[in-house]
């Protein structure tokens, strides 16, 4: 399996190009981990509602409490404390409501701004990479078979543009058919080239 090319121009520019798709994958992550930090600071508000609701609650609940322990009327002046830390209660979920949207949306966003760098990298460079894999690496192992050589001259002869292929010869075809060994020699060159690796 070949990662990368031969030849110095290719592997260099293969390299860079691996690097930057790191850079960018990092840079998309740090930016949406940074979105999601930011609208988290939303929930900040929520935060405090359901603290001094829930804070409220207990403090009216306890003052209830205390005041039902009176003898005869005990009952009738805890009924407003009980209903207002039921209101309260309900203000901290109000608190706990808007907390849960913030974190829903900062995950939305985060995700969302993911979602173009990666799928470029998963869509886009990803199969390229691995298909030149595949093919460098089917590549040098022809190279080095005893008919790899015609097998890579035909694929120049199917593949390569014709200025390139009549530089070879003026009938190249006509020569990798009469099994020219410079021709064939010059074409497998020609392929191996194109893909970055050494002849």
């Amino acid at each position: 399996m070949k990662i990368y090319a031969d030849r110095g121009p290719a592997a260099a520019r293969q390299l860079v190009t691996d690097l930057l798709v790191v850079a960018w994958v990092y840079a998309a992550i740090r930016a949406a981990m940074w979105v999601h930090d930011l609208v988290q600071k939303l929930a900040v508000p929520g935060q405090r509602l359901e603290g001094a609701g829930t804070g409220l609650a207990d403090g009216l609940s306890d003052a209830g409490g205390k005041i039902n322990r009176l003898p005869g009327v005990g009952d009738e002046l805890a009924a407003p404390f009980r209903s207002a830390a039921d209101a309260a209660r309900s203000m901290a979920g109000a608190g706990q409501q808007q907390q849960d949207v913030v974190n829903d949306l900062a995950l939305a966003l985060s995700l969302g701004l993911l979602v173009f760098p990666l799928g470029l990298v998963v869509f886009v460079w990803l199969p390229l990479r691995l298909r030149w894999i595949r093919r460098a690496g089917a590549a040098a192992s022809l190279r080095d078979a005893p008919a790899g050589r015609d097998l890579l001259a035909l694929r120049a002869l199917a593949t390569q543009p014709l200025r390139k292929l009549t530089k070879i010869d003026p009938d190249v075809a006509q020569a990798w058919r009469r099994g020219d060994e410079d021709t064939v020699t010059a074409l497998a060159a020609l392929e191996l080239k194109a893909l970055g690796l050494r002849a």
